[in-house]
């Protein structure tokens, strides 16, 4: 029986975790610790955001971990259920390539994420992803968490966050067992070809890069373009994209049915709103993502 809590809120469920991110391009590059991990981010985002926001989660005890639960709490988002371990965090060794993208390789053994107890929410809005649904056991603790917010009437958005170490027909199979109660799927287009059909989710989104988002939803499907930009890394882009959405959402008051109800007028100003800010995240180095103000101010 998974517990509830309600509120309406947007609740993000999933690691923070650090990324150890090369502080140049040059190769072995001292690495720099950096906080992240998409749930993370996509927490922190929303914070920033404005949004009111709460993290699920477990974190270490450890100094790694304390930094995790202080920046969050910096950005205003609410930490009460934010399970603490005294096992280490995970970490996330990131390559640059020479056009600033990032690949990651993770080291997990016994790190205190996988061993989550999420609870569900009543209400609102809740976001699943990333390494947290390749480990066990909390992988399966978050899908029945997302299946209860399903049959609670919270909206729930998927973002896979697909990286090589759970690049698996494994975990598509388990990713598929969460479709059914996903109202909104987020992914790269890099990441089509492994979701494979998708057809049974309503809304898709697919970021496309430097060439912008595009949403596949019940009016139809539409592509905006992303603002031209210096890029410095594109950590963080996707995890700012789905805050994006998901502060969009909540903004104009959206529940699953208006979320379905939207045509192209309505979509085109959420999507520039999601490029402008994914824009700003990678001008500046790691997964910083933008204040509304700043979003605003350039949309």
């Amino acid at each position: 029986m998974i517990p509830v809590y309600g509120e309406g809120m947007i609740t993000v469920y999933g690691e923070g975790l650090i990324d150890l991110v090369p502080s140049s391009a040059e190769k072995l590059a001292p690495l720099v610790p950096s906080l992240g991990g998409g749930p993370f981010n996509v927490a922190r985002a929303c914070g920033r955001l404005g949004c009111d926001t709460r993290f699920v989660s477990r974190l270490s005890t450890d100094g790694f971990g304390q930094n995790l639960v202080d920046a969050l709490a910096g950005a205003g988002v609410d930490t009460s259920q934010v399970l603490r371990g005294h096992e280490p965090t995970t970490l996330a060794v990131t390559s640059l390539a020479e056009d600033g993208s990032a690949s990651y390789q993770f080291y997990t053994d016994g790190t205190a994420d996988r061993f989550a107890e999420p609870v569900a929410a009543t209400s609102g809005y809740a976001c699943f992803g990333t390494v947290s649904l390749s480990l066990e056991p909390a992988a399966s603790r978050y899908a029945a968490a997302c299946a209860s917010c399903a049959a609670n009437g919270v909206v729930v958005c998927l973002d896979p966050n697909i990286r090589p170490n759970y690049n698996t027909p494994t975990h598509r199979e388990f990713l598929g067992t969460m479709l059914p109660h996903v109202t909104v799927l987020k992914m790269s287009d890099d990441e089509e070809e492994f979701m494979g059909n998708v057809s049974e989710v309503p809304v898709v989104i697919t970021t496309l890069g430097g060439s912008g988002i595009r949403v596949r939803a019940p009016f139809g499907t539409l592509e905006v373009a992303a603002p031209r930009v210096d890029v410095s890394d594109t950590i963080g882009a996707g995890d700012t994209v789905m805050a994006a959405l998901m502060a969009e959402f909540e903004r104009l008051g959206l529940d699953r049915d208006g979320i379905l109800g939207l045509g192209e007028d309505e979509w085109r100003p959420i999507l520039e709103f999601a490029a402008t800010a994914a824009a700003i995240t990678v001008t500046r180095v790691g997964a910083d993502t933008p204040t509304r103000d700043e979003v605003e101010a350039r949309v």
